[in-house]
């Protein structure tokens, strides 16, 4: 083999290395033999395309998926840095739900009755939408509509479960169910926070499935349907029409894609890029996987195939009972870091991991000594009034979509579908939703913006220490609840 092939295929070997480190997700797949990983051609020279994409994760390849399927004859384009479903996409806790950042109370406040119960329809609608898809394309993702258990441990979180079961019942559109102790004891052995059984709430609007599976396959159903997708190219520097890029495959090759609409599609990797600096903010959200667990441990914890679950702490943690049996879980707590770095260093806390492991085996027992055996993280993308946008200038041509807060995995799915009847001029049922064109205020400067968001993690943790210490609900929570979108 010649030298440059002989580098090239290095190079190819440690992209394809880095994503298996990058989550349990991904690196199930290298080692099942269902995707190397491997990545798709570098661009290397100037090309025109209709619609350029920038991000290769869900929100890029859903945006793909509806233009190609409204009309095949668009040139379509998805540039990215590493591989498809680098980055949240393929990292995120598996959770297809409902869940929106804003609730639907505070969307009442900013946009109205109407506009927030279309929200919660919308959001409820593509839970399904995802399914169907998945389903009609053949993207076996372990997709099982199981909905969410979400317990309350203490007196407080009890008031909190009981409270957002009674406003949801407001709105007439979610189907909250309040769970006793009673019924949580007769089918989960869950720990409590005091030394009652906890109660729960169910909310049947969410699915179990693999992630990377979801992306890796709605990346090869998108070049079926004809999109080039470049990857190992990394993208510069954007402005209307015009998408800079270098190749990473070793050719340093520039250049530039000319193209009617520039849709930017990074998320938590928005920082990288100039112009999207203090428009989003990387928070690292951290994940840990138990190894297999057998049968009767299983029957212990009471978690059946298709449930996800978590609790009504402040410091957000959230799981799954993964296809192959396993516990995928994960939570908030990793710090900020200055001038919003993203960097893979940040991906490995083992403070946080610590925390986690201890938490999974308070929750449930039953998990005992169980081997953990992975441990990946990733940023993920939050707006400064934490309220996401499907946005697009007409004028102009760029669009943008994301602020999604970790709740992503169903909402890049409507953004998808809304950016594709944006880009085409379509007006729509999802055009209307109040999230579309929404602007958020930028995030300061630093230093403001580093003490900002890290006494806002510390906030969080502080106020499930009160709660534990008060048995009342947090009055920290209350008073930074108007920051996180409540």
């Amino acid at each position: 083999m010649e030298p440059a092939l002989t580098r090239r295929a290095a190079r190819g070997q440690a992209t394809s290395d880095a994503a298996r480190r990058a989550s349990f997700w991904l690196d199930s797949l290298a080692e099942s033999g269902a995707d190397p990983l491997r990545p798709r051609t570098a661009l290397t020279a100037n090309a025109w395309f209709d619609v350029c994409l920038i991000g290769g994760g869900l929100t890029a390849l859903w945006t793909a998926y509806s233009l190609m399927r409204a009309d095949p004859t668009l040139r379509v384009a998805v540039l990215e840095r590493e591989i498809a479903g680098f980055g949240a996409s393929g990292r995120n806790g598996g959770w297809c739900s409902a869940l929106f950042p804003r609730s639907t109370a505070s969307l009442e406040r900013t946009h109205g009755r109407e506009a927030a119960i279309a929200m919660r329809r919308a959001m409820i609608d593509t839970v399904d939408e995802v399914g169907r898809i998945t389903a009609a394309e053949g993207i076996d993702c372990d997709f099982v509509r199981g909905g969410t258990v979400v317990f309350a441990r203490s007196d407080a979180q009890r008031s909190a479960a009981r409270a957002e079961v009674e406003e949801s019942a407001r709105y007439g559109v979610d189907r909250l169910e309040y769970w006793d102790e009673r019924r949580v004891a007769e089918r989960f052995d869950v720990s409590g926070a005091d030394d009652r059984t906890p109660a729960a709430v169910y909310d049947p609007a969410c699915a179990r499935v693999h992630p990377a599976k979801l992306v890796r396959g709605l990346a090869r159903a998108v070049e079926r349907l004809g999109v080039a997708i470049f990857e190992r190219t990394e993208v510069l520097d954007w402005s209307a029409g015009r998408v800079r890029f270098r190749a990473l495959d070793g050719s340093g090759a520039t250049g530039t894609v000319s193209a009617r609409h520039v849709l930017v599609a990074t998320e938590g990797y928005s920082p990288r890029l100039p112009r999207a600096r203090r428009r989003i903010l990387p928070i690292f959200s951290l994940m840990i996987a138990t190894e297999p667990l057998p049968p009767e441990v299983w029957n212990r914890i009471g978690l059946t195939h298709g449930e996800t679950f978590s609790d009504y702490r402040h410091l957000l943690v959230y799981g799954q009972r993964t296809a192959d049996d396993r516990i995928a879980f994960g939570g908030r707590g990793a710090r900020y870091h200055w001038a919003s770095a993203v960097d893979p260093r940040f991906e490995q806390d083992d403070r946080v991991f610590a925390h986690l492991a201890s938490t999974l085996r308070d929750l449930f027992p039953a998990v005992g000594d169980a081997r953990i055996t992975h441990r990946w993280g990733g940023p993920l993308g939050i707006a400064r009034d934490w309220h996401p946008t499907v946005s697009y200038n007409p004028r102009t041509g760029v669009g943008f979509a994301g602020g999604y807060v970790g709740d992503g995995l169903s909402t890049t799915n409507l953004a998808g579908r809304t950016l594709a009847d944006l880009v085409l001029g379509r007006t729509s049922e999802l055009t209307a939703l109040p999230w579309v064109q929404h602007r958020s205020p930028l995030w300061e400067p630093e230093p403001l913006r580093w003490v900002g968001a890290n006494l806002g993690i510390l906030g969080t943790g502080l106020a499930d220490r009160e709660e534990r210490l008060t048995g009342r609900p947090s009055l920290i929570a209350r008073a930074i609840g108007p920051l996180t979108g409540h």
